[in-house]
C-alpha cells in the first residue's frame, strides 16, 4: 500500500479543511430554513432561491475561468478564489434582510464555487489514480465533518446567537485555513510546461467540444440533482413533517456525520480496491432506496430517522468518493483545471435549477408540513438510476485509457512500469 509523504498528508488535511469550509458554508443554510423561513417572513420559493443563487453565480464564475483555470499556479488561484469567498461570507454575516443575504449568496457563490474544481485538479495533479479514492475519500469526509462539527454548533449559535453567528464562525475558520495555505502549500505548476491553447476562450471551447469530456459533464448534470433537491428542505422536512423538534435536530446530524466520517476514507479505500464504478453502483443502489423510504415518511421517531439518514448518506458519500476519482482520470494535463471548473460549473447549475424547482414543487401549509417531497424523492431516484447507465461508458474509456498509457510506458521502458503521474 502506497504511504504518504508527510507534504502529502499536509496537502490532504488541508484540502479538507478547505472543503469543510465550503461545504459547510452551502450546507448551513439547509438547517437554517426552519429559522430563516420564520425571522425573515420568506416563502419556500424565495427560501429555495437563496438557496439556488450560489448554485447560480457559481456556475457562472466557474464557466468564466475554465479557459484561465490552466494558465496560472493553481496555489495563487486558489488563494484569489478563498479570499473572495470569505468576503462573501462575511457578508452573509452582516445580512440585515432577504435582498442583502441574497445578494451575498452571489458573491460568495462567485469565488466559492470556482474552489472545489482548483482542489480537485490539485489532488489529480499531485496523487496517482492508484490512490486517488483515498484521498478523495478523506477530503470528501468534509461533507460529513461540517454535519458533526459544523452544523451543530452552526446551529447552536443560530439557536442563542442569531442566525448570523454561524457565518461568523466560517469566517473566522476560513482566515485561518487561507493563511496556512499561504504559508505551506508548495507552487503547483506542472501544468505550465505542458503545450496548450493560449487563447483562454479557444481553450474553453476545446475542452467543452471534447466528445469524451462530454459523455462526463452530461453525467454531471444529473449527479447535481439528488443533494440540491433533497438539501434545502431537509431540516425543514424533518422538523415539520418526521416530527423532530429544532433542539434534536443538531442530534441528527451530528450523529449522521459520525457515520459518514467513518465510512468515507473506508469507501474511498474499497473504490480503489474493488472499482470505482463498483462503489458507485452500490452507493445508488443503496440510496434510491432510502429516498424512497426517507421522503414518504410520516411522524417518525428520531433513532430511525437517524438510522435512515445515516445509511443515506453514507450511500450519497459512496457515489461523490467513487465519481470524483473516476471522472478525474478522463481529462489530459493540459485540459485539467477548465475540465474540473466546467464540471463543477455544470454541477452548480443544474443544481441551481434542481434547487429552485424543488423550491416551486415544494409547498409549506398552514400547519408548516411540507407537502409533495414525495415527489422530490422519486424525482432523486430517476436521476440517481440515470447516471449509473451514463458512467458505464465512462468506465470503460478510463480503462481503455490506462490500459493504452500502460502499454505505452512499457514498451518505452522496454518492460513493466507503473503508469505515469499525468495519465491519470
Amino acid at each position: 500500500m502506497t504511504t504518504f509523504s508527510r507534504y502529502q498528508k499536509f496537502v490532504i488535511a488541508m484540502l479538507a479543511f478547505l472543503q469543510f469550509t465550503i461545504v459547510l458554508d452551502f450546507m448551513i443554510l439547509s438547517p437554517l430554513g426552519a429559522v430563516l423561513l420564520r425571522d425573515l417572513g420568506i416563502t419556500t420559493s424565495q427560501f429555495g432561491l437563496v438557496v439556488s443563487v450560489y448554485a447560480f453565480s457559481a456556475g457562472i464564475a466557474g464557466l468564466l475561468t475554465a479557459g484561465f483555470a490552466d494558465k496560472f499556479d493553481r496555489k495563487r488561484l486558489l488563494l484569489f478564489f478563498y479570499s473572495g469567498f470569505v468576503l462573501g461570507t462575511f457578508l452573509c454575516a452582516v445580512a440585515t434582510s432577504y435582498h442583502f443575504l441574497l445578494a451575498a449568496r452571489i458573491v460568495t457563490g462567485l469565488f466559492g464555487g470556482v474552489i472545489g474544481s482548483i482542489s480537485f485538479a490539485i489532488i489529480t495533479d499531485l496523487f496517482h489514480l492508484e490512490v486517488r479514492g483515498r484521498v478523495m475519500g478523506v477530503v470528501q469526509t468534509a461533507f460529513a465533518a461540517s454535519q458533526v462539527m459544523g452544523i451543530p454548533l452552526g446551529l447552536f449559535l443560530a439557536n442563542h446567537l442569531g442566525w448570523h453567528a454561524p457565518f461568523f464562525m466560517i469566517v473566522g475558520v476560513s482566515a485561518a485555513v487561507g493563511i496556512c495555505i499561504a504559508v505551506v502549500l508548495q507552487p503547483i505548476n506542472q501544468h505550465l510546461r505542458v503545450a496548450s491553447e493560449h487563447n483562454p476562450l479557444r481553450h474553453l471551447v476545446k475542452t467543452v467540444s471534447q466528445r469524451r469530456y462530454i459523455q462526463v459533464f452530461a453525467a454531471t448534470i444529473l449527479l447535481a440533482t439528488g443533494g440540491f433537491m433533497l438539501m434545502p428542505f431537509g431540516s425543514a422536512f424533518t422538523v415539520h413533517n418526521l416530527g423532530i423538534s429544532l433542539a434534536s435536530l443538531p442530534i441528527v446530524y451530528m450523529i449522521t456525520g459520525v457515520v459518514s466520517i467513518i465510512s468515507g476514507p473506508l469507501l474511498g479505500r474499497l473504490s480503489d480496491a474493488v472499482g470505482k464504478y463498483a462503489v458507485f453502483c452500490g452507493g445508488s443502489a443503496v440510496g434510491m432506496v432510502m429516498v424512497g423510504i426517507y421522503c414518504n415518511l410520516g411522524v417518525t421517531p428520531i433513532g430511525w430517522v437517524i438510522a435512515i439518514n445515516a445509511v443515506l448518506f453514507a450511500a450519497i458519500m459512496a457515489r461523490m468518493i467513487s465519481v470524483s476519482a473516476l471522472t478525474s482520470a478522463v481529462p489530459d494535463l493540459k485540459d485539467r483545471g477548465a475540465f474540473m471548473a466546467i464540471s463543477a460549473s455544470l454541477q452548480q447549475l443544474s443544481g441551481g435549477v434542481a434547487s429552485a424547482i424543488a423550491g416551486l414543487i415544494v409547498v409549506q401549509s398552514a400547519d408548516g408540513r411540507l407537502v409533495h417531497y414525495n415527489i422530490l424523492g422519486f424525482v432523486v431516484m430517476g436521476a440517481m438510476a440515470i447516471t449509473v447507465g451514463m458512467l458505464y461508458p465512462i468506465q470503460r474509456a478510463v480503462k481503455l485509457k490506462l490500459s493504452a498509457a500502460a502499454s505505452s510506458s512499457s514498451v518505452a521502458s522496454g518492460g513493466p512500469t507503473s503508469l505515469p503521474q499525468t495519465d491519470g
